[in-house]
């Protein structure tokens, strides 16, 4: 029995993730695909305890004040956690997963904590922590959702006040928002994600617009059938 099939959404803060991951998921499973779909962090969960302390600044106000090697190992035992006491098995049986986050945010949020120069070697570590050392899934196919940085900081303001609360350190620091989309755009390139551009002369497309494009790129994807989505 093969493994199964794991695929990414990410993005900055107010990119559209958790709506675009819902909108896929649904309509993979109108064509018929059984599926799995996550989200992370899983805060609430007690593997996720370090990571909830580092972004409520318990470890320091600014992002930059906890390293990046650190802070990954926060997130890194939140998704072993997870995969070793809930999806794992339907993944290992076959089946697919969609997730709105993963190791990719490490890349993102993490790196962008580097000069150019050094980002590369944190990328490789990364990597290999996760995907060879601890041994969770990589990846099938990501997908980054890129949206400039002036809009993705006013959603996420919104969304925020609608929720009624409080921003965490990296969304109150739109300088390092900034360089997080400027780092993601370069690791997206280097690692081979999908790009998918998200607002066109300085407005935000549709969500219809940008789940289409979403799908479709899904949907090329050799090991999905779009008119059966046999798995």
């Amino acid at each position: 029995m093969h493994k199964g099939r794991l695929i990414v959404l990410e993005g900055t803060d107010g990119s559209g993730k958790e709506t675009q991951t819902r909108l896929l998921c649904e309509a993979l499973e109108k064509e018929g695909c059984k599926l799995q779909q996550l989200s992370f962090p899983c805060y609430g969960m007690p593997a996720a305890v370090p990571l909830e302390m580092y972004l409520r600044g318990d470890f320091g106000k600014h992002p930059s004040d906890v390293g990046p090697y650190a802070a990954s190992m926060f997130y890194a035992t939140d998704r072993f956690a997870s995969y070793k006491t809930g999806w794992g098995k339907f993944y290992e049986e076959g089946g697919l997963v969609i997730s709105d986050r993963y190791t990719t945010s490490n890349a993102i949020h993490q790196g962008c904590k580097l000069p150019d120069g050094e980002r590369r070697v944190f990328l490789d570590w990364l990597y290999d922590f996760e995907y060879r050392k601890i041994g969770l899934p990589a990846p099938d196919l990501v997908i980054y959702l890129d949206v400039p940085t002036e809009i993705s900081v006013k959603i996420a303001a919104e969304r925020a006040g609608k929720a009624g609360v409080q921003h965490d350190i990296h969304e109150t620091d739109v300088g390092y928002q900034a360089k997080c989309r400027m780092a993601a755009l370069d690791t997206a390139t280097h690692s081979g994600w999908r790009i998918i551009r998200c607002a066109n002369a300085g407005k935000l497309r549709s969500i219809e617009d940008i789940h289409q494009e979403v799908l479709s790129t899904v949907q090329r994807m050799w090991w999905i059938d779009p008119s059966r989505c046999l798995w």
